[in-house]
């Protein structure tokens, strides 16, 4: 080695060590440091990273300082009166180490959290994995989906942090990096004039630099259906993109680089990736608790009320897309920046991440082992849609060595959702089949059973797709307490839709019916428990045609079943009710014949009209209180009587009102005026006390 050669070297160990004894001096730690955001001392700090470069190539064959993390201990940096390069790589090392955690720790960027839920929305399409995400394989991007996400369902998200990339090429050093070549750091992939659109949704997270630029568009499979729970669920619906925010600043990222490329050649690997994980896990963990996502064990969750589970799954689906399309994203792109083509295996980002990634999968986790009661299947599906419509972000962000880990959980957790889902079901189903108490419900109302069966199938069309997916073979066709199948045949319908989701929807308003049949045999009310299957088939009938999708599953053949039980009911119900009124108005028997003439029999007459007062009263007191909640169909019944009675009261006054009203008090007998008739069935099933229809004839 010639003189000049150990003179560098000399200025070299002097570089290093003069900056210990600045350190040692300085009351202040910014004022000691190499990398300030201020940029200050930019040419010292290259000048430093110059010393580390020719210490580094000097001790190139120490065992101590060539790919060892190893350290010399204070006690041995000191000993000697002047360093050796060896010790004085070892000084520099634990500057570096300091230095490149006060950037981490100091100079990341604020995130508008909020912003980041409204973005969460996007997802990375094929392009945006091999181009914008993932640098160095652009040419490899394209603008058409692959086609696991064209196929992939829409899915609502779970919730986590949010993610950056660097807006612009940061400057490049003068120094030298050392024995490996590196290609510049790539350019912010959207200039500003190809900003996300809408513009509004970018100006309100800082720094946005990556947009795919394809269309954002709401899934197919929201258009059209007439469920109320489809407007909530289109928040949560997919679209093919994903945003990239800066974490950090050109400047700092560049010194992040360079600082990090010295530490790996120097053997110092491990505590850099350490360093980072480190200093990076606070600030991720921390953009998880704005984005509203809690520390809860899997006893928290299944301890929570269903109506506060239901509104955190809520809060998980929003901030989900934000945490993994977003935050764990940028965080791998921070990562790819800094440590590129080390040789690292994303070792530093899976030290960073892990936990975060993990404890957002936990939530889900959480739920897909908990108690499958019924409430829970759409809550489920929800974020089953979510995982797997992130799933291919996820195998895109986790896939490598070091985060294979998260993606198996990934995958592992998304296949127990299914199997919750599918469990779920049947426990609805069996849950169903089991109702058959007969304890009537009072004025033989729609039953509450029917009114949950009912609108619980009316969100099912809302997951068709995915319900085709999950659900693949068709139900038992057992009955509670047999465990033999029923018998297919014409008593049970055909779907007209051949999915097996669609026998499954059969098979559920078959077991309702049945179960409303065991039902109308708690009325001790012939005619109230006819008007109670009118009521619960009107309103089956009734909730299948509202939902177009659900008609579609079940099958004209089927409505048609049902129409006809529901005509039966009514043809007892009047049978019931008013046959027994209107004999009271017949002529049979109020003739009496003898020798050349007839005449009419008036006590028979006198008995016929308390009769028929008498029924029609009890029929009134009775059937007001009884209840038809659906007021099309109250008014049809309300007509159907009138129509029936009323001609027929007046055609019996008219025939005998004069026999009547010869005798004796004929106000006791011809109570009722054909209006006051009319009027009283104006109070039939309204479900409360009537007054008596005197009383209100006096009144007006």
């Amino acid at each position: 080695m010639d003189g000049s050669e150990e003179l560098d070297l000399e200025v070299a160990e002097q570089v290093i060590m003069r900056w210990e004894s600045t350190s040692a001096s300085t009351f202040s730690p910014d004022s000691a440091l190499l990398f300030s955001a201020s940029g200050v001392r930019r040419a010292e700090a290259e000048r430093y990273l110059r010393a580390v470069d020719r210490i580094r190539l000097s001790t190139k064959d120490s065992p101590i300082a060539v790919n060892s993390p190893r350290r010399l201990s204070s006690g041995s940096a000191t000993s000697s009166a002047a360093p050796t390069p060896v010790s004085a790589l070892q000084t520099a090392m634990a500057r570096l180490e300091d230095e490149f955690r006060h950037i981490l720790v100091t100079r990341s960027l604020d995130i508008e959290i909020d912003s980041l839920i409204d973005l969460g929305s996007l997802s990375i399409n094929n392009s945006s994995v091999s181009g914008e995400l993932f640098p160095g394989n652009e040419d490899q991007a394209t603008e058409e989906e692959s086609e696991s996400e064209r196929s992939r369902s829409p899915t609502p998200v779970p919730v986590t942090e949010s993610v950056s990339e660097p807006a612009s090429e940061p400057s490049s050093s003068s120094v030298p990096v050392p024995e490996v070549q590196r290609e510049p750091l790539p350019r912010s992939v959207s200039p500003p004039e190809r900003e996300c659109k809408p513009e509004a949704l970018a100006t309100r997270v800082p720094a946005l630099v990556s947009v795919s630029e394809s269309t954002l568009t709401s899934d197919p499979k929201s258009e059209g259906s007439t469920s109320s729970s489809l407007s909530q669920r289109n928040r949560y619906l997919s679209m093919r993109s994903i945003k990239q925010i800066d974490l950090f600043p050109p400047d700092a990222i560049e010194d992040l680089r360079n600082i990090a490329s010295r530490m790996i050649a120097s053997g110092y690997w491990r505590e850099c990736m350490q360093v980072y994980g480190s200093a990076r896990k606070p600030s991720v963990d921390h953009n998880l608790r704005r984005l509203g996502i809690e520390k809860l064990s899997i006893g928290d969750v299944q301890r929570l009320s269903w109506e506060t589970l239901a509104s955190k799954v809520g809060r998980w689906i929003r901030s989900a897309r934000a945490a993994i399309r977003i935050i764990l994203a940028s965080e791998r792109r921070l990562c790819e920046m800094i440590f590129d083509e080390e040789g690292l295996d994303e070792a530093p980002f899976a030290e960073a991440v892990k936990g975060a990634a993990l404890q957002v999968l936990g939530f889900a986790e959480a739920n897909s082992i908990g108690r499958r009661s019924p409430e829970k299947l759409f809550k489920m599906l929800d974020m089953y849609e979510c995982l797997s419509d992130l799933m291919p972000d996820i195998s895109a962000i986790f896939n490598s060595k070091s985060t294979e880990p998260i993606r198996q959980q990934a995958e592992e957790i998304l296949l127990r959702l299914g199997d919750a889902a599918r469990g779920i079901l049947s426990e609805f189903e069996n849950a169903v089949i089991k109702e058959t108490s007969k304890s009537p419900v009072p004025g033989g109302t729609i039953h509450p059973l029917t009114r949950y069966v009912m609108n619980y199938l009316m969100v099912i069309p809302d997951y068709t797709e995915t319900l085709a997916k999950l659900i693949t073979s068709r139900p038992s066709y057992r009955l509670a307490g047999s465990e033999e199948p029923i018998t297919i045949d014409d008593d049970f319908p055909q779907p007209k839709a051949q999915d097996p989701i669609a026998y499954h929807v059969v098979w559920i308003i078959f077991v309702l019916h049945r179960s409303l049949d065991i039902k109308t045999g708690g009325y001790k009310d012939v005619a109230l428990s006819h008007l109670f299957a009118m009521n619960n088939i009107h309103y089956i009938v009734h909730k299948v045609k509202d939902t177009e999708e659900l008609q579609e599953m079940v099958g004209e053949k089927y409505l048609q079943k049902l129409a006809l039980a529901y005509t039966n009911a009514a043809i007892s119900y009047e049978r019931a009710t008013w046959l027994p009124i209107l004999r009271c108005l017949r002529d049979e028997g109020l003739h009496v014949t003898g020798g050349f003439s007839s005449s009419v029999s008036k006590s028979t007459l006198r008995e016929r009209f308390r009769s028929f007062n008498a029924s029609f009263e009890e029929a009134h007191r009775l059937q007001s209180m009884w209840q038809v909640p659906d007021t099309q169909l109250k008014e049809e019944l309300r007509m159907s009587i009138g129509e029936k009675l009323l001609p027929a009261y007046r055609s019996f006054l008219g025939r005998f009102r004069q026999h009547i009203e010869t005798g004796k008090h004929p106000e006791l007998l011809i109570k009722y005026s054909v209006e006051d008739l009319e009027e009283a069935i104006l109070d039939f099933f309204e479900g409360t006390q009537p007054p008596s229809i005197l009383n209100r004839r006096r009144s007006h």
